[in-house]
């Protein structure tokens, strides 16, 4: 006879019925409970780094052997339960909501996140390239897949890159692989969830690596891949050599006279509109009706600046082309690779931003599971906060006088539903419900804007998605 589940200790607010999606997927009281502790933990304000002890409640060091922290340690480290499940559940509840559904016009932006670690023990860890510091350092480096649009971004699949000194034979070993290779995996994954895109996206790290590019283009994936504007190639001395070689040898004659190039209308975030010029260039084998397209798209084509100019490689086939009848993807203008690769800055800013609040880098586990957990329920944390948000976007949050521990004293509880002072552009609520919300609406403002219409604009026959906020942004 199989007897009731005994009940869970419910989870504060709307976190309580967001959590109970999952409670099918984990097969004990003890389990449930875990994991709305620690999405609750997660959620708290920022007043010290998301450790077992701050989730928790504890005190840093002195309050390590507290039975909250060791449950959540066990719940992390040693319980038995499936990462990939969970993630899979969060992806299907995606899929499900009319406001977070995907659709063919969105793109996956593949990018890595760096995070420091001390010591050799650690799963993952190795003296490598962290890019949010900028230097080679002792870390931990996840790959990370988003789809995004216009108007809202979430992650997909992360995966920890492991170095290869952890393995036997090095580079060599058959068990290792590369940042692009498990790259191009997660792009095949996000495709298999059932989410469509228009391309998949990433900045000039991955775009510069032709296997990766051919990995995509093996498979099926379109792209749009910035790449460096000094990226050489073997030419005949009269011909271009890189990038902004073959961008300088386009007609330009001004405003009046574009000449190759063509004005495309991009929104800021204040409203305001710029005209970006972008134009189909030759390197090598690159261009305009070639397997890959070399489009430059610069504020200034009389100059190029570098800080506003992108060199961008894409196998979507140009309109009017040979190519364009037997490519298997529809073709994109000028003005459809710019909006693709624009959608790109949500990795940049948002998502990167709540990652660091949500606790994403401030796990002190070992093991490759404890870590997966952790990354897995740092993305459903951040998935609460955009359902939170999509529900009720202007929670109430009612105001109490400070007490010695509302303060944000570290290690303590702040009561609920109290507005934390601060920084305003620092959005500290204790309520899960209105922390969520305040961590999507201070970041929210950094999103690309909804695209300029344009004449064969695709996707028409779609209902209309209102933007999350007035002030959205086109970030360039």
């Amino acid at each position: 006879m199989v007897t009731a589940r005994r009940p869970c200790p419910p989870a504060p607010g709307p976190l309580e019925g967001y959590a109970t999606r999952f409670d099918d997927l984990f097969s004990s009281l003890a389990q449930r409970r875990g994991f709305r502790e620690y999405l609750a933990g997660l959620l708290l304000p920022r007043d010290r780094n998301k450790t077992l002890t701050c989730l928790a409640g504890a005190e840093p060091i002195v309050g390590a052997q507290h039975s909250g922290v060791q449950r959540l340690q066990f719940f992390l480290s040693e319980s038995r339960w499936d990462p990939e499940r969970v993630n899979a559940r969060r992806l299907e509840l995606l899929r499900a909501d009319p406001a977070t559904v995907p659709h063919a016009d969105g793109v996956l932006v593949i990018d890595d996140s760096g995070d420091r670690k001390d010591g050799t023990t650690t799963a993952h860890v190795g003296r490598q390239w962290l890019g949010r510091y900028g230097k080679t350092d002792n870390g931990v480096v996840t790959v990370t897949t988003l789809w995004a649009d216009e108007r809202l971004y979430y992650p997909l699949h992360a995966v920890p890159y492991t170095p290869a000194h952890h393995f036997e034979r090095g580079r060599s070993d058959p068990a290792f692989r590369t940042k692009w290779k498990i790259a191009a995996e997660l792009a095949g994954r996000a495709r298999a969830a059932g989410f469509p895109f228009r391309a998949a996206v990433a900045d000039g790290a991955y775009g510069d690596l032709d296997d990766f590019r051919c990995e995509l283009h093996a498979v099926g994936v379109p792209f749009v891949m910035a790449v460096k504007r000094r990226r050489g190639i073997w030419a005949y001395g009269d011909q271009a050599r890189t990038p902004v070689d073959a961008a300088r040898e386009l007609a330009w004659d001004g405003p009046g006279e574009p000449g190759d190039w063509t004005p495309v209308v991009r929104t800021f975030r204040d409203g305001h509109t710029a005209i970006w010029w972008a134009a189909d260039a030759t390197l090598g084998f690159w261009g305009p009706d070639g397997l890959t397209r070399l489009v430059v798209a610069t504020t200034d084509p009389a100059t190029l600046p570098e800080k506003a100019t992108w060199y961008l490689a894409t196998d979507l086939p140009r309109p009017g082309s040979p190519r364009a009848a037997e490519s298997p993807h529809p073709p994109a203008d000028l003005a459809e690779i710019v909006r693709i690769y624009g959608i790109r800055t949500w990795i940049e800013q948002g998502y990167k931003q709540v990652k660091d609040e949500l606790g994403w880098a401030d796990f002190q586990v070992r093991s490759d599971a404890a870590i997966r957990r952790h990354q897995t329920l740092v993305n459903c944390a951040f998935t609460f906060c955009w359902e939170t948000w999509l529900t009720d976007p202007e929670p109430e949050a009612t105001s109490a006088p400070a007490s010695d521990t509302d303060a944000g004293e570290r290690g303590e509880h702040i009561g609920p539903a109290v507005l934390a002072e601060g920084d305003p552009r620092r959005p500290r609520l204790a309520d899960p419900r209105g922390r969520a919300a305040a961590l999507v609406a201070g970041l929210v403002h950094g999103a690309p804007a909804d695209r300029a219409p344009e004449p064969d604009r695709r996707g028409h026959h779609r209902a209309h998605r209102e933007p999350l906020l007035p002030g959205l942004t086109n970030h360039r």
